[in-house]
């Protein structure tokens, strides 16, 4: 039994029993849930006093400031911008997403971000809220990619252990989405303009020399992966069930600073084979 499994059912046991799980899960309606757990919180929030919420917010990581100076912060985020072409579109996006921004579309489990109770959830990667867009934008589209790029400030609820690991930290987010146009003539223009662009937002940060590296997840994209200026990584763990066909990371100064790679998110939210998505995205506050 998994530490996770053993909470919940001690949880179920004090609340009258594990019925009460699919009455809240499956049973109410979201806005009737929604009444509900406002109600909790309101609650909840009353019987707080004013020391409560200060030794909370001295204890809690989520909501300590950033440990990266604010003017360093700031210039990465301009020196990133700065690498765009100017006919990507940047996007404001919204603190929070839908519920299911993460998990809906790919192997991302829920609690790995902070679900809200308006069934929303706390912007954990700009790259679903901007694939999100794209779609919206790709409904009316003509045969020209959509093309956006965002900076957010994400909180990811997994804990990890590390110097250049936060529990919020901005990223920079870049998508592609587009129709096959067969011959993979998509993935190979696109896939080598976003290392082009991620590799002049690492340079525009003062680190001279970022390396580009390419994962191949599907034979056919062997060719795509030899028209870019990047070294194979065939050995790359992460990412495999997350990207499609071609994945790749950019490093700086011998630091991983970005991610990213093919999806099916865009096919999957419209229903439509043919259409494409890439997606990357480089950490901020590790460039800074």
């Amino acid at each position: 039994m998994t530490e996770r499994t053993s909470a919940l059912d001690r949880v179920l046991r004090q609340a009258g029993g594990p019925e009460i799980l699919d009455v809240l899960a499956e049973r109410l309606s979201g806005a009737d849930l929604t009444t509900l757990l406002l109600e909790v919180m309101r609650r909840r929030a009353q019987a707080l006093s004013p020391a409560d919420v200060l030794r909370r917010y001295g204890q809690d990581r989520f909501v300590a400031p950033a440990p990266i100076p604010f003017t360093r912060l700031r210039a990465a985020e301009d020196a990133v911008l700065s690498a765009l072409p100017a006919d990507v579109e940047v996007v404001t996006l919204a603190p929070v997403a839908p519920l299911g921004a993460c998990s809906a579309v790919g192997p991302v489990d829920q609690n790995k971000v902070v679900s809200t109770i308006r069934n929303s959830e706390v912007a954990a990667d700009p790259t679903n809220a901007l694939a999100l867009e794209a779609a919206l934008r790709r409904r009316a589209a003509g045969p020209e990619p959509v093309r956006l790029a965002a900076l957010q400030r994400v909180t990811r609820a997994q804990r990890f252990e590390g110097a250049a690991f936060f529990a919020h930290f901005t990223l920079f987010a870049l998508v592609t989405a587009g129709r096959d146009t067969g011959d993979l003539a998509f993935e190979r223009r696109h896939a080598a303009e976003h290392l082009a662009i991620l590799s002049e937002a690492v340079r525009a940060c003062g680190i001279p020399d970022p390396e580009a590296r390419v994962t191949v997840l599907d034979e056919r994209f062997e060719r795509v992966a030899a028209s870019l200026e990047a070294k194979p990584d065939p050995d790359r763990e992460s990412g495999r069930g997350y990207y499609t066909g071609l994945c790749h990371k950019i490093y700086g100064d011998g630091l991983e600073v970005g991610d990213g790679g093919f999806v099916d998110w865009t096919a999957r939210l419209l229903g439509n084979r043919k259409e494409r998505l890439l997606i990357s995205a480089l950490g901020v506050d590790r460039l800074a």
